[in-house]
């Protein structure tokens, strides 16, 4: 039986879903890790992984001061199977995985969906692209603070998951400016 102590304790385990697995769940993994300081452990995979990470992605996440070693470009597929570590929650952060059919993940996580409006694909300069960027890891990392808020130790899935829906709802993404 968990005593209050431990399971306050309790690392809550986080995957980020995206199609090519490049950018917003990179940026997803790296922030809920950083941001959850022991709470959250961020883990990220594509339904069609590109392979790599976007190097805009890995600027980011180091000028805010999170761990970018080991983070890469992988399928959905290291995360089931009978020797996959079970997740806690899978949120999808790109409407296309959204609507994806997800493989059975072991264990029962909660889902959900925050979408994100895709950095990578802003068009215009250096500039540009850096404050898409930014504006995504943003938008992620203020709704992991509401994640952060939550007494997950004490939600059941069913109103975890209502929970997290509202997190999506009170920190829409405001719509990329178009670049002039």
């Amino acid at each position: 039986m968990n005593t209050p102590m431990s399971m306050s304790n309790r690392v809550h385990r986080v995957l980020f879903l995206c199609t090519h697995n490049s950018a917003r769940s990179i940026l997803a993994e790296a922030l809920a890790t950083h941001l959850g300081q022991g709470r959250l452990q961020g883990y990220s995979a594509g339904s069609q992984p590109s392979g790599t990470v976007n190097p805009h992605a890995l600027a980011t996440l180091d000028r805010l001061g999170c761990r970018i070693d080991g983070l890469r470009s992988k399928s959905w597929e290291e995360f089931v199977g009978p020797d996959a570590v079970p997740m806690d929650l899978v949120i999808t952060v790109c409407d296309n995985a959204a609507h994806e059919i997800c493989p059975v993940w072991p264990g029962t996580p909660v889902p959900t969906h925050w979408g994100c409006p895709d950095p990578s694909s802003t068009r215009g300069g250096a500039h540009e692209t850096a404050r898409a960027f930014r504006r995504t890891a943003e938008l992620i990392a203020d709704r992991i603070q509401g994640l952060l808020a939550l007494p997950l130790e004490a939600m059941d899935g069913a109103s975890l998951g209502n929970a997290l829906a509202a997190i999506a709802q009170h920190t829409r993404p405001a719509a990329l400016e178009p670049v002039t």
